[in-house]
Protein backbone atom coordinates (compact mmCIF):
# COMPACT_ATOMS: atom_id res chain seq x y z
CA UNK A 1 0.00 0.00 0.00
CA UNK A 2 1.47 3.34 -1.07
CA UNK A 3 0.50 5.54 1.87
CA UNK A 4 3.85 6.54 3.31
CA UNK A 5 3.40 10.18 2.31
CA UNK A 6 0.10 10.55 4.17
CA UNK A 7 0.02 12.67 7.32
CA UNK A 8 -3.34 12.38 9.10
CA UNK A 9 -4.45 15.76 10.48
CA UNK A 10 -7.39 15.54 12.86
CA UNK A 11 -9.37 18.72 13.52
CA UNK A 12 -11.05 18.52 16.90
CA UNK A 13 -12.41 21.99 17.52
CA UNK A 14 -16.18 21.51 17.21
CA UNK A 15 -18.66 21.80 20.07
CA UNK A 16 -21.40 19.54 18.65
CA UNK A 17 -24.21 21.71 20.01
CA UNK A 18 -26.94 19.77 18.19
CA UNK A 19 -26.04 16.68 20.25
CA UNK A 20 -26.74 18.46 23.53
CA UNK A 21 -27.12 17.44 26.35
CA UNK A 22 -24.57 14.66 25.81
CA UNK A 23 -22.23 16.96 23.89
CA UNK A 24 -21.06 20.08 25.74
CA UNK A 25 -18.36 22.69 25.22
CA UNK A 26 -15.94 21.07 27.67
CA UNK A 27 -16.82 17.51 26.59
CA UNK A 28 -17.98 17.70 22.94
CA UNK A 29 -19.33 14.95 20.72
CA UNK A 30 -15.94 13.81 19.36
CA UNK A 31 -15.10 12.60 22.89
CA UNK A 32 -18.31 10.56 23.19
CA UNK A 33 -18.80 6.85 22.54
CA UNK A 34 -22.06 7.02 20.61
CA UNK A 35 -22.04 3.61 18.91
CA UNK A 36 -20.25 1.47 21.50
CA UNK A 37 -17.20 1.22 19.21
CA UNK A 38 -14.94 3.80 20.84
CA UNK A 39 -15.30 7.55 20.86
CA UNK A 40 -15.56 9.42 17.58
CA UNK A 41 -12.05 10.84 17.86
CA UNK A 42 -10.71 7.35 18.63
CA UNK A 43 -12.45 5.98 15.55
CA UNK A 44 -10.99 8.81 13.45
CA UNK A 45 -7.45 8.16 14.70
CA UNK A 46 -7.86 4.41 14.18
CA UNK A 47 -8.64 4.69 10.46
CA UNK A 48 -4.94 4.38 9.63
CA UNK A 49 -3.70 3.29 13.06
CA UNK A 50 -1.52 0.20 12.77
CA UNK A 51 -0.38 1.02 9.23
CA UNK A 52 3.36 1.50 9.55
CA UNK A 53 3.45 3.57 6.36
CA UNK A 54 1.33 6.32 7.89
CA UNK A 55 2.59 8.82 10.47
CA UNK A 56 0.91 9.30 13.81
CA UNK A 57 -1.94 11.81 13.67
CA UNK A 58 -1.34 15.52 14.10
CA UNK A 59 -4.15 17.06 16.15
CA UNK A 60 -5.43 20.61 16.20
CA UNK A 61 -7.78 20.99 19.14
CA UNK A 62 -9.10 23.34 21.78
CA UNK A 63 -6.90 24.05 24.81
CA UNK A 64 -9.67 22.78 27.07
CA UNK A 65 -9.62 19.29 25.52
CA UNK A 66 -5.90 18.59 25.37
CA UNK A 67 -5.63 16.08 28.21
CA UNK A 68 -8.82 14.29 27.16
CA UNK A 69 -7.50 13.88 23.60
CA UNK A 70 -4.17 12.56 24.86
CA UNK A 71 -5.85 10.14 27.25
CA UNK A 72 -8.18 8.79 24.58
CA UNK A 73 -5.26 8.25 22.22
CA UNK A 74 -3.38 6.36 24.93
CA UNK A 75 -6.41 4.12 25.42
CA UNK A 76 -6.20 2.87 21.81
CA UNK A 77 -2.41 2.85 21.58
CA UNK A 78 -2.25 5.70 19.07
CA UNK A 79 0.64 8.11 19.47
CA UNK A 80 -0.04 11.65 18.29
CA UNK A 81 2.72 13.31 16.29
CA UNK A 82 1.76 16.56 18.04
CA UNK A 83 -1.31 18.07 19.67
CA UNK A 84 -1.57 21.71 18.61
CA UNK A 85 -3.74 23.85 20.86
CA UNK A 86 -6.01 26.65 19.71
CA UNK A 87 -6.93 29.20 22.39
CA UNK A 88 -10.26 29.66 20.58
CA UNK A 89 -11.91 27.96 17.63
CA UNK A 90 -11.48 29.72 14.28
CA UNK A 91 -13.01 27.06 11.98
CA UNK A 92 -11.19 24.65 9.70
CA UNK A 93 -9.06 26.90 7.46
CA UNK A 94 -6.85 28.30 10.27
CA UNK A 95 -6.65 24.85 11.89
CA UNK A 96 -5.45 23.20 8.65
CA UNK A 97 -3.03 26.09 8.16
CA UNK A 98 -1.46 25.60 11.59
CA UNK A 99 -0.91 21.93 10.75
CA UNK A 100 0.60 22.72 7.34
CA UNK A 101 2.93 25.35 8.81
CA UNK A 102 4.04 23.00 11.57
CA UNK A 103 4.95 20.33 9.02
CA UNK A 104 6.68 22.59 6.51
CA UNK A 105 8.62 24.38 9.28
CA UNK A 106 9.96 20.94 10.19
CA UNK A 107 11.21 20.47 6.63
CA UNK A 108 8.37 18.11 5.69
CA UNK A 109 5.86 18.37 2.87
CA UNK A 110 3.50 15.43 3.20
CA UNK A 111 0.05 14.86 1.76
CA UNK A 112 -2.24 15.89 4.61
CA UNK A 113 -5.37 13.84 5.15
CA UNK A 114 -7.49 16.44 6.94
CA UNK A 115 -10.35 14.84 8.87
CA UNK A 116 -12.89 16.23 11.35
CA UNK A 117 -12.69 14.31 14.61
CA UNK A 118 -16.44 13.83 14.96
CA UNK A 119 -17.53 11.85 11.87
CA UNK A 120 -18.59 8.22 11.56
CA UNK A 121 -17.22 6.01 8.78
CA UNK A 122 -18.55 2.47 8.94
CA UNK A 123 -16.46 0.88 6.17
CA UNK A 124 -12.89 1.60 7.25
CA UNK A 125 -11.31 -0.62 4.59
CA UNK A 126 -13.16 1.16 1.77
CA UNK A 127 -12.24 4.53 3.22
CA UNK A 128 -8.57 3.58 3.29
CA UNK A 129 -8.75 2.31 -0.29
CA UNK A 130 -10.49 5.48 -1.48
CA UNK A 131 -7.89 7.72 0.16
CA UNK A 132 -5.00 5.73 -1.29
CA UNK A 133 -6.70 5.81 -4.69
CA UNK A 134 -6.85 9.62 -4.48
CA UNK A 135 -3.15 9.97 -3.61
CA UNK A 136 -1.94 10.36 -7.23
CA UNK A 137 -4.36 13.27 -7.72
CA UNK A 138 -3.09 15.03 -4.58
CA UNK A 139 0.53 14.38 -5.59
CA UNK A 140 -0.13 16.20 -8.88
CA UNK A 141 -0.93 19.33 -6.90
CA UNK A 142 -4.72 19.10 -6.66
CA UNK A 143 -6.64 19.92 -3.50
CA UNK A 144 -8.84 16.85 -3.14
CA UNK A 145 -12.15 16.93 -1.33
CA UNK A 146 -14.23 13.81 -0.78
CA UNK A 147 -17.89 13.94 -1.78
CA UNK A 148 -20.23 11.45 -0.18
CA UNK A 149 -22.64 9.58 -2.41
CA UNK A 150 -26.02 10.87 -1.17
CA UNK A 151 -28.50 8.35 0.20
CA UNK A 152 -31.34 10.84 0.70
CA UNK A 153 -32.22 14.47 -0.16
CA UNK A 154 -30.69 15.83 3.03
CA UNK A 155 -31.04 19.52 3.85
CA UNK A 156 -28.40 19.29 6.57
CA UNK A 157 -25.36 19.03 4.29
CA UNK A 158 -23.66 21.24 1.76
CA UNK A 159 -23.35 19.78 -1.75
CA UNK A 160 -20.64 19.58 -4.41
CA UNK A 161 -21.63 19.60 -8.08
CA UNK A 162 -19.15 17.60 -10.08
CA UNK A 163 -18.32 17.62 -13.75
CA UNK A 164 -16.38 15.07 -15.76
CA UNK A 165 -13.68 13.05 -14.07
CA UNK A 166 -12.75 14.62 -10.74
CA UNK A 167 -13.70 18.16 -11.70
CA UNK A 168 -15.53 20.39 -9.23
CA UNK A 169 -18.14 22.63 -10.87
CA UNK A 170 -19.36 24.37 -7.73
CA UNK A 171 -19.91 24.13 -3.98
CA UNK A 172 -23.51 24.63 -2.92
CA UNK A 173 -24.90 25.72 0.45
CA UNK A 174 -27.37 23.58 2.39
CA UNK A 175 -30.48 23.51 0.15
CA UNK A 176 -34.19 23.40 0.93
CA UNK A 177 -36.01 20.08 0.57
CA UNK A 178 -37.19 20.59 -3.00
CA UNK A 179 -33.74 21.63 -4.19
CA UNK A 180 -32.08 18.71 -2.38
CA UNK A 181 -34.45 16.28 -4.10
CA UNK A 182 -33.51 17.76 -7.47
CA UNK A 183 -29.80 17.46 -6.64
CA UNK A 184 -30.05 13.79 -5.72
CA UNK A 185 -32.17 12.92 -8.76
CA UNK A 186 -29.65 14.57 -11.10
CA UNK A 187 -26.81 12.29 -10.00
CA UNK A 188 -24.37 15.19 -10.34
CA UNK A 189 -24.23 16.22 -6.69
CA UNK A 190 -22.36 14.80 -3.70
CA UNK A 191 -22.61 15.65 -0.03
CA UNK A 192 -19.68 17.76 1.17
CA UNK A 193 -17.89 15.56 3.71
CA UNK A 194 -15.37 18.10 4.99
CA UNK A 195 -12.54 15.58 4.48
CA UNK A 196 -9.56 16.68 2.35
CA UNK A 197 -6.37 15.25 0.88
CA UNK A 198 -3.84 17.93 -0.03
CA UNK A 199 -0.12 18.59 0.01
CA UNK A 200 0.90 20.96 2.79
CA UNK A 201 2.85 23.32 0.54
CA UNK A 202 0.06 23.45 -2.06
CA UNK A 203 -2.47 24.38 0.61
CA UNK A 204 -0.22 27.20 1.80
CA UNK A 205 0.31 28.43 -1.77
CA UNK A 206 -3.42 28.63 -2.45
CA UNK A 207 -4.08 30.19 0.94
CA UNK A 208 -1.50 32.87 0.16
CA UNK A 209 -3.46 33.64 -3.04
CA UNK A 210 -6.97 33.71 -1.61
CA UNK A 211 -6.71 34.33 2.15
CA UNK A 212 -3.27 35.83 2.91
CA UNK A 213 -4.53 37.37 6.15
CA UNK A 214 -5.28 33.92 7.58
CA UNK A 215 -1.81 32.73 6.63
CA UNK A 216 -0.19 35.81 8.16
CA UNK A 217 -1.96 35.48 11.51
CA UNK A 218 -1.36 31.71 11.69
CA UNK A 219 2.35 32.20 10.97
CA UNK A 220 2.57 34.75 13.80
CA UNK A 221 0.56 32.57 16.20
CA UNK A 222 2.82 29.60 15.52
CA UNK A 223 6.06 31.59 15.73
CA UNK A 224 5.11 33.13 19.07
CA UNK A 225 3.74 29.90 20.53
CA UNK A 226 5.47 27.51 22.89
CA UNK A 227 5.96 23.77 23.14
CA UNK A 228 5.01 21.85 26.28
CA UNK A 229 6.00 18.21 25.85
CA UNK A 230 3.55 16.68 23.37
CA UNK A 231 1.52 19.90 23.19
CA UNK A 232 2.12 23.11 21.27
CA UNK A 233 0.34 26.22 22.58
CA UNK A 234 -0.46 28.64 19.76
CA UNK A 235 0.00 32.28 20.80
CA UNK A 236 -3.36 33.57 21.96
CA UNK A 237 -3.08 37.25 21.01
CA UNK A 238 -1.85 36.52 17.50
CA UNK A 239 -4.44 33.81 16.87
CA UNK A 240 -7.34 35.95 18.07
CA UNK A 241 -6.60 38.32 15.18
CA UNK A 242 -7.29 35.52 12.69
CA UNK A 243 -10.78 35.48 11.20
CA UNK A 244 -12.94 32.37 11.43
CA UNK A 245 -13.25 30.65 8.05
CA UNK A 246 -13.80 27.19 6.62
CA UNK A 247 -11.48 25.44 4.18
CA UNK A 248 -14.25 25.62 1.57
CA UNK A 249 -14.85 29.38 1.86
CA UNK A 250 -11.19 30.33 2.24
CA UNK A 251 -9.80 28.36 -0.71
CA UNK A 252 -11.79 25.50 -2.24
CA UNK A 253 -14.57 27.66 -3.72
CA UNK A 254 -12.00 30.01 -5.33
CA UNK A 255 -9.13 27.81 -6.48
CA UNK A 256 -8.80 26.17 -9.90
CA UNK A 257 -6.97 23.27 -8.26
CA UNK A 258 -9.99 21.68 -6.53
CA UNK A 259 -10.83 18.05 -7.28
CA UNK A 260 -13.52 15.78 -5.87
CA UNK A 261 -13.41 12.03 -5.31
CA UNK A 262 -16.65 10.12 -4.55
CA UNK A 263 -16.81 8.48 -1.13
CA UNK A 264 -19.17 5.57 -0.41
CA UNK A 265 -18.16 4.26 3.02
CA UNK A 266 -21.17 4.60 5.35
CA UNK A 267 -20.32 8.20 6.25
CA UNK A 268 -22.20 10.46 8.67
CA UNK A 269 -21.19 13.68 10.36
CA UNK A 270 -23.62 12.85 13.21
CA UNK A 271 -24.67 16.49 13.08
CA UNK A 272 -27.93 15.88 14.94
CA UNK A 273 -29.66 13.19 17.01
CA UNK A 274 -31.66 12.14 13.96
CA UNK A 275 -28.36 11.24 12.23
CA UNK A 276 -27.40 8.99 15.13
CA UNK A 277 -30.78 7.27 14.92
CA UNK A 278 -30.14 6.64 11.21
CA UNK A 279 -26.72 5.00 11.64
CA UNK A 280 -27.02 3.28 15.03
CA UNK A 281 -29.06 0.25 13.93
CA UNK A 282 -32.73 0.20 14.88
CA UNK A 283 -34.63 -2.71 16.46
CA UNK A 284 -37.76 -4.31 14.98
CA UNK A 285 -39.83 -1.29 16.04
CA UNK A 286 -37.42 1.19 14.51
CA UNK A 287 -36.11 2.26 17.92
CA UNK A 288 -32.56 2.90 19.11
CA UNK A 289 -32.01 2.71 22.87
CA UNK A 290 -29.00 3.28 25.09
CA UNK A 291 -28.89 2.71 28.84
CA UNK A 292 -31.72 1.76 31.22
CA UNK A 293 -34.75 2.22 28.95
CA UNK A 294 -38.24 0.66 29.02
CA UNK A 295 -40.43 1.23 25.95
CA UNK A 296 -44.07 0.36 25.30
CA UNK A 297 -45.94 1.01 22.05
CA UNK A 298 -43.11 3.26 20.83
CA UNK A 299 -41.73 3.37 17.29
CA UNK A 300 -38.96 5.04 15.29
CA UNK A 301 -37.51 6.79 18.32
CA UNK A 302 -34.13 7.33 19.95
CA UNK A 303 -34.04 7.08 23.75
CA UNK A 304 -30.81 7.48 25.74
CA UNK A 305 -30.65 7.12 29.53
CA UNK A 306 -27.44 7.94 31.37
CA UNK A 307 -28.50 8.35 34.99
CA UNK A 308 -31.84 6.69 35.70
CA UNK A 309 -34.59 4.52 34.22
CA UNK A 310 -36.38 6.21 31.31
CA UNK A 311 -39.81 4.80 30.32
CA UNK A 312 -41.67 5.89 27.19
CA UNK A 313 -45.22 4.99 26.10
CA UNK A 314 -47.01 5.69 22.85
CA UNK A 315 -44.25 7.73 21.22
CA UNK A 316 -43.35 7.90 17.53
CA UNK A 317 -40.46 9.76 15.88
CA UNK A 318 -39.29 11.23 19.18
CA UNK A 319 -35.84 11.75 20.65
CA UNK A 320 -35.35 11.52 24.43
CA UNK A 321 -31.87 12.15 25.89
CA UNK A 322 -31.47 11.94 29.69
CA UNK A 323 -28.33 12.97 31.61
CA UNK A 324 -27.78 13.61 35.35
CA UNK A 325 -28.54 17.32 34.98
CA UNK A 326 -30.63 17.74 31.82
CA UNK A 327 -33.43 16.08 29.86
CA UNK A 328 -34.09 16.69 26.15
CA UNK A 329 -37.36 15.71 24.44
CA UNK A 330 -37.69 16.66 20.77
CA UNK A 331 -39.59 15.58 17.69
CA UNK A 332 -37.11 13.80 15.42
CA UNK A 333 -37.95 16.13 12.54
CA UNK A 334 -36.86 19.10 14.67
CA UNK A 335 -33.49 17.63 15.72
CA UNK A 336 -31.56 20.45 14.05
CA UNK A 337 -33.28 22.93 16.40
CA UNK A 338 -31.49 21.60 19.50
CA UNK A 339 -28.89 24.27 18.81
CA UNK A 340 -31.55 26.87 19.62
CA UNK A 341 -31.82 25.50 23.16
CA UNK A 342 -28.07 25.74 23.57
CA UNK A 343 -28.17 29.33 22.35
CA UNK A 344 -30.86 30.11 24.94
CA UNK A 345 -28.84 28.53 27.76
CA UNK A 346 -25.84 30.58 26.70
CA UNK A 347 -27.90 33.79 26.61
CA UNK A 348 -29.24 33.04 30.09
CA UNK A 349 -25.66 32.57 31.32
CA UNK A 350 -26.38 29.03 32.50
CA UNK A 351 -23.65 26.40 32.40
CA UNK A 352 -25.52 23.23 31.34
CA UNK A 353 -24.25 23.75 27.79
CA UNK A 354 -20.63 24.04 29.02
CA UNK A 355 -20.02 21.19 31.45
CA UNK A 356 -21.57 17.97 32.63
CA UNK A 357 -22.14 17.24 36.30
CA UNK A 358 -19.02 15.09 36.00
CA UNK A 359 -16.09 17.34 35.05
CA UNK A 360 -12.94 15.70 33.68
CA UNK A 361 -9.49 16.85 34.71
CA UNK A 362 -6.02 15.51 33.74
CA UNK A 363 -5.78 13.86 37.17
CA UNK A 364 -9.24 12.24 37.01
CA UNK A 365 -12.62 13.90 37.54
CA UNK A 366 -14.94 15.50 40.05
CA UNK A 367 -18.70 15.22 40.20
CA UNK A 368 -21.22 17.44 41.96
CA UNK A 369 -23.40 15.57 44.46
CA UNK A 370 -25.19 18.26 46.45
CA UNK A 371 -25.02 21.97 47.13
CA UNK A 372 -26.74 24.87 48.85
CA UNK A 373 -26.04 28.23 50.43
CA UNK A 374 -22.37 28.34 51.51
CA UNK A 375 -21.68 24.61 50.87
CA UNK A 376 -21.29 22.02 48.15
CA UNK A 377 -20.41 18.32 48.09
CA UNK A 378 -18.28 16.66 45.41
CA UNK A 379 -17.01 13.19 44.64
CA UNK A 380 -13.42 13.14 43.36
CA UNK A 381 -11.61 10.33 41.57
CA UNK A 382 -7.82 10.63 41.29
CA UNK A 383 -6.08 8.23 38.90
CA UNK A 384 -3.19 6.08 40.19
CA UNK A 385 0.01 8.13 40.24
CA UNK A 386 -1.84 11.38 39.56
CA UNK A 387 -1.85 14.56 41.64
CA UNK A 388 -3.84 17.74 41.92
CA UNK A 389 -1.94 21.02 41.87
CA UNK A 390 -0.41 22.57 44.98
CA UNK A 391 -3.06 25.20 45.56
CA UNK A 392 -5.01 27.38 47.99
CA UNK A 393 -8.39 29.06 48.15
CA UNK A 394 -9.27 32.54 49.35
CA UNK A 395 -12.94 31.89 50.07
CA UNK A 396 -13.50 28.26 51.01
CA UNK A 397 -12.40 25.52 53.39
CA UNK A 398 -12.55 21.81 52.51
CA UNK A 399 -13.21 18.55 54.35
CA UNK A 400 -11.95 15.35 52.69
CA UNK A 401 -13.22 11.83 53.48
CA UNK A 402 -11.38 8.92 51.89
CA UNK A 403 -13.84 6.40 50.43
CA UNK A 404 -11.44 4.17 48.49
CA UNK A 405 -7.67 3.96 48.04
CA UNK A 406 -4.82 5.85 49.69
CA UNK A 407 -4.25 9.60 49.64
CA UNK A 408 -1.06 11.54 50.18
CA UNK A 409 -2.06 14.93 51.58
CA UNK A 410 0.02 18.08 51.70
CA UNK A 411 -1.46 20.59 54.14
CA UNK A 412 0.75 23.58 54.84
CA UNK A 413 4.08 22.14 56.01
CA UNK A 414 2.59 18.70 56.77
CA UNK A 415 2.64 15.68 54.44
CA UNK A 416 0.74 12.57 55.55
CA UNK A 417 -1.17 9.53 54.28
CA UNK A 418 -4.87 8.79 54.67
CA UNK A 419 -6.69 5.54 53.93
CA UNK A 420 -10.33 4.47 53.72
CA UNK A 421 -12.71 6.02 56.26
CA UNK A 422 -10.11 8.57 57.39
CA UNK A 423 -10.58 12.30 56.88
CA UNK A 424 -8.87 15.68 57.11
CA UNK A 425 -9.70 19.38 57.11
CA UNK A 426 -8.11 22.02 54.87
CA UNK A 427 -8.57 25.50 56.39
CA UNK A 428 -9.22 28.52 54.18
CA UNK A 429 -6.01 30.06 52.85
CA UNK A 430 -3.76 27.03 53.50
CA UNK A 431 -1.66 25.57 50.67
CA UNK A 432 -2.61 21.95 49.97
CA UNK A 433 -2.29 19.10 47.49
CA UNK A 434 -3.99 15.74 47.01
CA UNK A 435 -2.07 12.84 45.44
CA UNK A 436 -2.75 9.19 44.72
CA UNK A 437 0.42 7.17 45.44
CA UNK A 438 -1.40 3.85 45.05
CA UNK A 439 -2.22 1.43 42.24
CA UNK A 440 -6.01 1.79 42.35
CA UNK A 441 -8.18 4.88 41.82
CA UNK A 442 -8.49 7.16 44.83
CA UNK A 443 -12.05 8.21 45.62
CA UNK A 444 -12.89 10.90 48.15
CA UNK A 445 -15.90 12.93 49.22
CA UNK A 446 -15.12 16.63 49.45
CA UNK A 447 -17.32 19.03 51.42
CA UNK A 448 -16.62 22.69 50.63
CA UNK A 449 -17.87 25.53 52.81
CA UNK A 450 -17.50 29.27 52.49
CA UNK A 451 -19.03 32.44 51.02
CA UNK A 452 -17.85 31.68 47.44
CA UNK A 453 -17.39 28.19 45.95
CA UNK A 454 -16.58 28.87 42.29
CA UNK A 455 -13.90 26.91 40.44
CA UNK A 456 -12.02 30.14 39.73
CA UNK A 457 -11.11 30.45 43.42
CA UNK A 458 -7.94 28.41 42.89
CA UNK A 459 -4.41 29.79 43.20
CA UNK A 460 -1.95 27.24 41.81
CA UNK A 461 1.68 27.25 43.00
CA UNK A 462 2.88 24.03 41.33
CA UNK A 463 1.24 21.72 38.84
CA UNK A 464 2.51 18.70 36.91
CA UNK A 465 0.08 19.58 34.09
CA UNK A 466 1.46 23.10 33.53
CA UNK A 467 -1.70 24.86 34.70
CA UNK A 468 0.04 27.17 37.20
CA UNK A 469 -1.65 30.54 37.71
CA UNK A 470 -0.51 33.08 40.26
Amino acid sequence: MDAKDIQPVILSGGAGTRLWPLSREHYPKQLLNLLGEGTLVQQTAARFNGNNDVAGPLFVCNEEHRFLIREQMEQIGARAAMIMLEPIGRNTAPAATLAALWLTNAGLDPIMLVMPADHIIKDRASFEATVVGALPIAKEGWLVTFGVMPTAPSTGYGYIRRGGGNAVVEFVEKPDRETAERYVQSGSYLWNSGIFLLRASVWLEELRRFAPDILQHCEAALAKGKRDGGFYHVDRDAFLKCRSESIDYAVMEKTNRAAVVPLDVGWSDVGAWSNLWEVAGQDENGNVVRGDVCLYDTQDSLVVAQHRLVAAIGLKNVIVIETPDALLVVDKSRAQDVKQVVDKLRAQKRDEHVTHRRVHRPWGYYEGIDGGERFQVKRLMVKPGAALSLQMHHHRAEHWVIVKGTARVTRGEEVFLLTENQSTYIPLGVKHRLENPGNIPLEIIEVQSGPYLGEDDIVRFDDVYSRVKH
